[in-house]
């Protein structure tokens, strides 16, 4: 395996991204959080399980100011694709990839939810979302309305969930995790160490399982 950091001139600014190369055929894009970057928990491990499984991996690395939450969700995911379309297209360039997975947590499922589970090119790939932003009506649409296969995992204490749209979500191909007393990091309790830890593990678990076929 390869980790080759690469940057990017785009749109006048500089983005940068890590390709984990294994040599396979399926590809999967990672988005982190505002605050929830790559060597946290959840991308640690999700980076782990996608390895074990010889899926290449990519880790983009944005960084936005305050200023973005003041603006409409629309032009939040237009600023995000701005830096994530170049280099899904630079990753994509040498037609190597067969499958397409994308994984993204809290605010890494805006440019999914918004853009990227809509397109025509990504129709059959698989999308993992992680504690998505269900209280903005086009995000929990767009996740409904979908027919793509995949993962959902939030807490029952996450500000963002709501049971009613969780049992909606349910009848779509998404494969749905609540953890229970969890919160927006999928934490239990204030200080659950050892029930944080398990939640964890049952979350790599369903996403193995999502994985798996890959």
């Amino acid at each position: 395996m390869k980790a080759n950091k690469k940057n990017l001139e785009t749109n006048n600014k500089t983005i940068s991204y890590t390709h984990f190369a294994t040599g396979s055929k399926t590809i999967c894009f990672m988005f982190s959080g505002a605050g929830y970057n790559y060597d946290k928990p959840l991308f640690y491990y999700a980076t782990l399980a996608m390895l074990e499984k010889n899926i290449d991996i990519v880790h983009i690395h944005y960084s936005y100011g305050e200023h973005l939450w003041k603006k409409p969700l629309e032009e939040i995911s237009k600023e995000m694709m701005e830096d994530i379309n170049p280099v899904i297209l630079d990753v994509h360039k040498n037609g190597k990839y067969n499958e397409t997975i994308f994984l993204g947590k809290s605010f890494g499922t805006i440019p999914i939810a918004y853009d990227l589970i809509k397109r025509d090119e990504f129709l059959k790939s698989k999308m993992i979302i992680l504690t998505p932003l269900l209280k903005f009506d086009l995000i929990f649409d767009a996740i409904l309305n979908s027919e793509h296969q995949g993962l959902l995992v939030i807490g029952d204490k996450d500000p963002h969930f709501n049971l009613n749209q969780i049992v909606k979500l349910s009848n779509s191909n998404l494969m749905i995790e609540v953890v229970q007393d969890a919160n927006h990091s999928l934490d239990v309790g204030e200080y659950g160490t050892t029930k944080s830890l398990f939640a964890l593990t049952r979350v790599m678990e369903k996403l193995q399982e999502v994985i798996k076929e890959s």
